[in-house]
């Protein structure tokens, strides 16, 4: 295959045929196809995009490039859910455990948190033990006992996504629709699933910013799935304002417990329950009931304890992490709050060291914030807006500004 006419023809908005893409990825992940290719094919995409068959042979040969899940004979149902990202998400924590009460296994890839967005696997990872490195055969057989796991991506895993994605984060190439969807259900697939939900956020917090983008990658997704077999389903939601009243790694995952157990903030509650209900066979009264009874914690203990936590450690979190300077922010003057922007919350939890800028940085488990206030709220003069959970003064005040300029209270 004569890698540049390829690239011309794509370039010229020619349809490729499937085993052309697949010969380009098992090209470029064996080393034969060269990174400069691959960026000027990737550029190729960005401004002639592919259609629904292209993005499915994409997505199939990425998801071909390393080893996928195989599940025994006879197993439950295999589904798990995607977010493309949001301020204060902290869903993938409370809605994993709950579907697996209802009899399917959840075998959840996540990944880390990248710029404003935060990432499930540092926030797993405030839990002291939470070993999120784990193979696919240790995977399935802890699906077998406790029917989910909430792992890393392994380096055998979608091999060609993670190269691919570090060339499109150099080239600008990463706001395509093509590659992010090939990008997402690669991964997602690889787990050979039945039925996969995705929450598909756009605003401020969020990577699409508007809703016709978001409604145009949903778009993309859900043909890449019925290409492939999947049931998919997408769920369009607005990432304005933060999700729940936490950001911030262990001060997220105390927020999941608090609704594990049945309470936490009532947005964040309704999503867990309007994506859980598309996966499962269950009735939304009975995710409820899970939630409420205990259940659903029970099984997040069994979680932690299979992923080497100690479930005794999690009503401890607020103390295992205590960052040493937490205060609130009091609101200057009273009315109603008509705006919390996410995106600005967002910024500011990166720079206190609650996310990363590049791949390479730590997290700070203990920073962010706290009991923020929430759009359509009355709020009095006096009052706090949040709590800010920082390591210094200086990071304190950073914060405070932020918090102060992304907080709207209309009289």
């Amino acid at each position: 295959m004569h890698i540049p006419t390829l690239i011309a023809r794509k370039r010229e908005g020619e349809q490729l045929s499937p085993r052309e893409i697949e010969q380009l990825i098992e090209g470029y992940t064996k080393g034969e196809v060269p990174d400069y290719q691959m960026s000027a094919f990737a550029m190729a995409v960005f401004f002639k995009g592919m259609t629904p068959v292209e993005i499915a042979a994409l997505t199939r040969a990425m998801m071909d490039s390393g080893d996928c899940f195989s599940y025994p004979d006879g197993h439950p149902p295999i589904v798990d859910k995607h977010s493309t990202g949001g301020i204060g998400d902290k869903v993938s924590l409370i809605l994993a455990p709950l579907v697996a009460c209802t009899g399917c296994w959840v075998p959840m890839v996540s990944g880390r948190g990248l710029g404003i967005t935060g990432g499930t696997l540092d926030k797993l990872e405030s839990i002291p033990g939470f070993n999120v490195h784990i193979g696919l055969d240790q995977a399935v057989s802890q699906l077998r006992e406790i029917g989910v796991v909430m792992m890393g991506q392994t380096d055998r895993f979608c091999p060609a996504d993670k190269k691919l994605y570090s060339l499109r984060d150099v080239t600008g190439t990463v706001p395509s629709i093509a590659l992010i969807t090939a990008s997402i259900m690669s991964k997602k697939l690889a787990e050979t699933l039945d039925r996969l939900v995705l929450d598909v956020k756009f605003g401020s917090g969020a990577f699409m910013q508007t809703r016709e983008d978001a409604e145009a990658l949903a778009a993309s997704m859900i043909a890449v799935g019925l290409e492939m077999g999947v049931e998919v389903h997408a769920v369009l939601n607005p990432m304005s304002e933060p999700l729940g009243r936490a950001v911030g790694n262990s001060l997220e995952v105390i927020e999941s417990i608090q609704t594990l157990d049945g309470g936490g903030p009532s947005d964040l509650r309704e999503l867990v329950l309007d994506l859980s209900e598309k996966i499962v066979s269950v009735t939304r009264g009975e995710l409820i009931e899970l939630l409420d009874n205990g259940t659903a914690r029970r099984k997040f203990d069994q979680l932690v304890a299979a992923h080497g936590g100690n479930s005794a450690d999690l009503p401890r979190l607020a103390e295992i992490h205590q960052a040493p300077l937490i205060r609130e922010v009091i609101a200057t003057a009273g009315g109603v709050v008509s705006k919390v922007d996410a995106g600005l919350v967002g910024q500011a939890a990166l720079q206190l060291g609650a996310g990363r800028s590049k791949a390479s940085d730590g997290v700070d488990f203990a920073v962010g914030f706290d009991q923020l206030v929430k759009c359509g709220e009355p709020i009095h003069a006096g009052q706090p807006v949040c709590r800010i959970h920082a390591r210094t003064a200086v990071d304190f005040d950073m914060a405070e500004a932020m918090i102060e300029k992304a907080v709207t209270i209309k009289p």
